[in-house]
């Protein structure tokens, strides 16, 4: 070897050891050559028996060099390495041909490798008859890419990896490292500069926060338990399904304060909160963002490990156990996604190979000022491909049931939150983000096509037209749409004194007028008990039992208006406090009768909404609703009907002032015995025991343009469910 190429092996500025480094046919000569640091001396030794080929002599400080003299074949051989009076044996990873084939280099480069993560990232295989790890990164601008650890002294110049040419992909086969091994790739940028250590972008696994290293782990081997979940849940995904979701922050729902106030780990949760959700009656659990992420503060939404569960609460498998845990229980579950946008930490996708990689090169499309992010080039196919494959990941590998995908008006525009001047307008000069759109619609029929039984949600807060729309009929193709119109209007009308109300009725009326344009789900979130806002009880008017009797009425709405369910943690028991996510729910609050109370009542409002097709088989379907009442605003009532093919209908009235109205007239669609089915007023929810003894019988007396009627009691701050008797 020419003492130029040793010197720059030394440097760790040779950019393609693999073409100088391992065994290679020179002047007609098998010759070996290794690099490895701070040795004495190195001999090659016989792969199988250990027996001595060479002893190689040192070229340079840590480059040595051996000709195989009697070699006349190719042959596996492993280096025997002194240093003072230790000896050891071990691979050498410069000695193995590439793991990566050509199909695989044509679907990265084209951007459509439907399993990306099979081939990027770090895979615990054998190769070539040794047991070790096969990294490989994407980098096309990189001078050169190594992978350091704990395995190398964290020495950049020890495993550089091989150059896959025009894809921009690069690999290394690392005998001996397997599952939990710690590692990050260094990066020369192409002038030759050293990068911050990055994390791995497919990693499987990552260190605990602060620490930033990713983490090898095992994908294969899982023997899932949940084969009849599985086969199933494509029918309880249907929009004539019963959908009640719990949202969930893994590191807040309760914590252990005999144990330093920790956090729950995964087994912990797979016992407690699915076992709570579950009595409660909630069908899918949702939880906040769980893709590894550096910042506590940011909840998970501002994710730089978009492939591992997080650390926080147990390994990988550990996570896998939780999932199946949820599935054996026969519940749901669904992630909240974040592929709009990523923070801007050293070790994350920024400047990722010294270049913007991943994100837009202009801040003017590449920045967002809301939360001082990163935004993807949703415009680069490789990019397109990470973010549609990570998608499938989660489905796939991990089996979760439906992805709440974050921020997708974000995304959609391009002005989000930006002044004049300070966004960049699309081809046609307009503000929507076509980019942004064609990966989402690709992301769903991706997912939708491969994977059945899943869903896909969007938190979407404009009214951009076809959100829940198929693509080929120009939708985005998501299964369901949050609507937060109606969670802005019907909290707002909450908010106000129940005096005033008569004057804000249409804002609980008008979500009707769209309430079928998408496939909705009505969401109370954490995002209504954060930075100011309060918890869900402390929005509600008046003092002592009139606030819990207002949340009961107003449950009572929700789970009685067209829409699946989802509401946050600490909402179903009335959380007294603003959501703090460094500190458990406040769960002694379960101690009291009016908190026992509305926990009570969301028990029963998701069994009646599960139990009565009324209630749910035409949640999305104008057919399933007629109103009764929607102009009684004088008298803050509201009453209509639920229908669905299956069963009876179900009356639902709401009294949202604090008058009792005796013997008020409410007119019905049908004769017949009107069974009260549910009253928020019930004593056992902590209310008053007014109500109306069982039900009613419908007479031949007109009223709200209904040739019958029913006379009921309507208990002051109130909802009630009447479903008519059919036998």
């Amino acid at each position: 070897m020419d003492q130029s190429t040793a010197h720059e092996l030394n440097e760790g500025r040779y950019a393609n050891p693999f073409s100088v480094l391992g065994l290679h046919e020179v002047d007609g000569k098998l010759t070996i050559r290794a690099f490895v640091p701070g040795v004495d001396c190195i001999d090659a030794v016989d792969a199988k028996t250990g027996r001595k080929i060479v002893s190689l002599a040192r070229v340079a400080r840590d480059v040595f060099e051996g000709v195989a003299s009697r070699r006349k074949k190719w042959f596996a051989y492993k280096l025997r390495v002194t240093k003072g009076d230790h000896s050891w044996v071990m691979d050498d990873p410069y000695r193995f041909g590439p793991v990566l084939g050509e199909l695989d280099e044509h679907l990265i480069g084209e951007g459509s490798h439907k399993r990306l993560w099979d081939v990027l990232g770090a895979h615990v295989m054998t190769h070539e008859g040794a047991q070790g790890t096969h990294f490989s990164v994407w980098a096309p601008n990189a001078r050169r890419v190594s992978v350091v650890g704990n395995f190398n002294g964290w020495d950049g110049r020890s495993h550089i990896m091989r150059s896959r040419g025009a894809t921009g992909v690069w690999e290394i086969f690392i005998p001996g490292i397997g599952d939990g091994e710690t590692y990050k790739y260094e990066l020369q940028d192409r002038d030759g500069n050293l990068l911050p250590l990055k994390a791995d972008p497919f990693g499987f696994g990552a260190e605990h926060p602060p620490k930033t290293a990713s983490v090898v782990r095992q994908l294969d081997g899982h023997a899932w338990t949940d084969k009849p979940w599985m086969t199933k849940r494509d029918a309880l995904h249907k929009i004539d399904q019963p959908i009640s979701i719990y949202e969930v922050h893994l590191g807040s729902w309760r914590r252990v304060p005999e144990d330093g106030n920790r956090a729950l780990s995964y087994h912990e949760l797979a016992e407690q909160l699915v076992g709570y959700a579950k009595d409660l009656g909630f069908t899918h659990i949702e939880l906040m963002p769980i893709s590894e992420f550096p910042f506590d503060g940011s909840w998970g939404y501002q994710p730089v490990g978009l492939y591992a569960p997080t650390i926080r609460h147990g390994t990988l498998e550990e996570f896998r156990a939780f999932v199946e845990a949820c599935h054996n229980a026969d519940m749901g579950l669904i992630l909240d996604w974040v592929p709009g946008h990523f923070p801007e930490d050293a070790h994350g996708l920024g400047q990722f190979d010294g270049t913007p990689l991943y994100e837009h090169a202009d801040r003017k499309e590449g920045f967002h000022p809301d939360w001082n992010t990163l935004v993807y080039n949703f415009g680069r196919s490789e990019v397109q491909n990470y973010l549609t494959a990570n998608a499938t990941y989660w489905l796939q590998e991990h089996h979760i049931d439906g992805l709440r995908v974050d921020a997708v008006a974000s995304m959609l525009y391009r002005d989000y939150s930006r002044k004049d001047g300070e966004w960049v307008p699309n081809i046609h000069g307009e503000r929507e983000n076509l980019e942004a759109i064609a990966f989402l619609q690709k992301m769903n029929e991706t997912v939708y096509g491969d994977i059945p039984g899943v869903m896909t949600i969007a938190e979407e807060s404009t009214a951009f037209p076809g959100v829940s729309a198929p693509t080929d009929v120009g939708g985005l193709g998501f299964g369901f749409k949050w609507n937060m119109g109606w969670m802005n209007d019907t909290l707002s009308y909450m908010e106000e004194d129940p005096i005033h109300r008569k004057y804000h009725h249409s804002k609980m009326t008008f979500g009707l007028h769209y309430a079928f344009s998408e496939n909705f789900i009505l969401p109370l979130s954490h995002d209504e008990v954060v930075h100011g806002k309060g918890s869900l009880l402390g929005k509600m008017p008046g003092d002592g039992d009139d606030k819990f009797a207002n949340l009961r009425a107003y449950y009572g709405f929700m789970w009685g208006h067209p829409g699946k369910k989802l509401i946050f943690m600490g909402g179903e028991f009335a959380q007294g406090a603003e959501w703090n996510h460094d500190s458990s729910l406040d769960w002694h609050l379960l101690d009291h009768d009016w908190h026992k109370g509305v926990q009570t009542l969301m028990r029963d409002l998701n069994a009646l909404y599960s139990t009565s097709p009324a209630m749910h088989q035409l949640d999305c379907k104008p057919e399933g609703f007629e109103w009764i009442e929607e102009n009684a605003g004088e008298e803050s009532i509201f009453a209509w009907v639920r229908r669905g093919p299956d069963g009876p209908p179900v009356l639902v009235v709401s009294n949202f002032t604090p008058v009792e109205r005796r013997d008020r007239r409410i007119g019905v669609p049908d004769a017949g015995f009107w069974e009260e089915r549910l009253n928020t007023d019930s004593e056992h929810y902590g209310g008053g025991g007014r109500g109306n003894l069982g039900g009613k019988q419908s007479e031949n007396v007109a009223a709200s343009g209904r040739a019958h009627s029913i006379s009921v009691t309507l208990p002051p701050l109130s909802t009630i469910f009447f479903e008519l008797k059919t036998d």
